[in-house]
């Protein structure tokens, strides 16, 4: 029977993408291949509980909440992910998941809402981006760049032009929690004058970010 290590699936506010807002489910995967230096789930490296996919679709549904998320640590990191994303589609939900951007976003169903990160210097994980992924993003589909300071955004834009990343999906560009200032970051979006939406993770904002969970 097809398994998945859960580190937790919860109710809570989506807190970024386009999807900020709204009442979502997150189920949580155990594990990442990326170390990321402002990782701020370091909680679900490891540990976890082995869990059916039949019971995590049961655990989901019991929430009665439209939009679900996967998240990690790196979702795809587990071979069962786009099997549970499956059942939770066919079961009528509307389907996210962040992914690091590293592994291969081909498997997953069609209907499913990807964001995907590309990593910025940095992160200085900006090596293990999958570059191939970007030939199979959808208009529906999700880029996210994580900015840390003036040379990630240089870099950043750079990628959308080489790309045109503007012209494929929604592009969402991030301060780096703590480390770059949101009143910067937007000067410098407006800049560019390029069709890109900056965000802030709004669950941040509203409990503590160094909380299991947020």
């Amino acid at each position: 029977m097809d398994k998945l290590t859960v580190s937790e699936i919860y109710a809570s506010i989506q807190g970024e993408s386009s999807y900020t807002g709204f009442p979502c489910v997150f189920v949580r995967l155990t594990g990442c291949p990326l170390r990321c230096r402002w990782c701020d789930t370091a909680h679900a490296f490891k540990g976890g509980k082995e869990t059916t996919v039949d019971d995590v679709l049961a655990q989901v549904l019991e929430h009665n909440i439209q939009v679900v998320e996967l998240t990690g640590g790196e979702p795809l990191a587990q071979e069962h992910t786009p099997a549970l994303m499956q059942l939770l589609i066919d079961a009528g939900k509307t389907v996210l998941i962040e992914t690091g951007g590293s592994e291969d976003i081909s498997r997953l169903p069609a209907k499913a809402h990807v964001i995907m990160d590309i990593k910025c210097p940095g992160s200085k994980m900006h090596d293990r981006n999958l570059w191939s992924n970007i030939e199979v993003l959808k208009p529906t589909d999700e880029v996210k760049f994580v900015i840390a300071d003036q040379a990630d955004f240089d870099w950043a834009i750079s990628v959308i032009h080489e790309f045109r990343l503007d012209e494929k999906c929604q592009i969402l560009i991030s301060p780096a929690f703590g480390l770059m200032d949101p009143k910067d970051l937007a000067e410098l979006v407006v800049g560019t004058k390029l069709n890109i939406r900056m965000q802030l993770q709004i669950h941040k904002y509203i409990w503590n970010p160094k909380a299991k969970g947020v």
